[in-house]
């Protein structure tokens, strides 16, 4: 069962599945298309240094209504721990993107859409490949990929899936405002369900 890594491993395979998205496409007429995972007020945007970019941004973090109260109670009338109750959470994510010349943040937003639309779930194959990828002698993980890797999310027993989600004008104008960040094209994603457990000893 997935640890607390498990949510930055469904940021770090979203990103590699948006990555590969785009090096799948012929995006030179974009400029040179970079895939990042940032919140939106850390990225420059004024007209000098904005860049052909898609962002990935976990903004909102969520109990899943199916599974909040599975496996409880986790103790006994004594205190002992009879079990690990899974921390069931839905993910929500905004898919901005951004581009210094005309009509580039939208070529690139479709772009990313189809991606997603194309990927419904991340498989277990897809969670692998981005967090434990078969390296050749020498070469490690990044740190910070190296830590997420034993997040062991490619085990949980549900499937990740991603879908569609909507924010009205208010909703999006409010978020954007919080966020102190100049509004660029973005959809919204639900990621359910990430499912992440304590390993303790138990007693049956």
């Amino acid at each position: 069962m997935p640890g607390p890594f498990a949510i930055a491993a469904v940021t770090a395979v979203l990103k590699d599945l948006l990555n590969d998205g785009m090096a799948n496409h012929d995006l030179s007429s974009l400029g040179n298309v970079s895939v990042t995972a940032l919140p939106p007020d850390r990225i420059p945007v004024t007209s000098a240094d904005e860049k052909s970019q898609i962002n990935l941004f976990l903004f909102q973090v969520a109990p899943n209504i199916a599974l909040r109260n599975q496996a409880l109670p986790s103790r006994g009338a004594n205190g002992e721990r009879l079990t690990n109750p899974p921390l069931a959470v839905d993910l929500r994510y905004l898919v901005t993107a951004y581009g210094k010349e005309e009509l580039h943040a939208d070529a690139l937003l479709g772009y990313a859409m189809q991606v997603l639309h194309e990927n419904p779930v991340l498989t277990r194959a897809m969670i692998n490949a981005t967090l434990t990828p078969a390296l050749p002698p020498g070469v490690s993980l990044p740190p910070g990929l190296g830590m997420i890797s034993t997040s062991d999310l490619a085990d949980q027993v549900e499937q990740v899936k991603i879908t569609p989600a909507n924010l009205n004008a208010e909703e999006m104008s409010r978020l954007w405002s919080a966020m102190q960040a100049k509004y660029r094209p973005t959809a919204v994603y639900h990621v359910s369900v990430v499912l992440i457990e304590a390993d303790k000893a138990t007693k049956s």
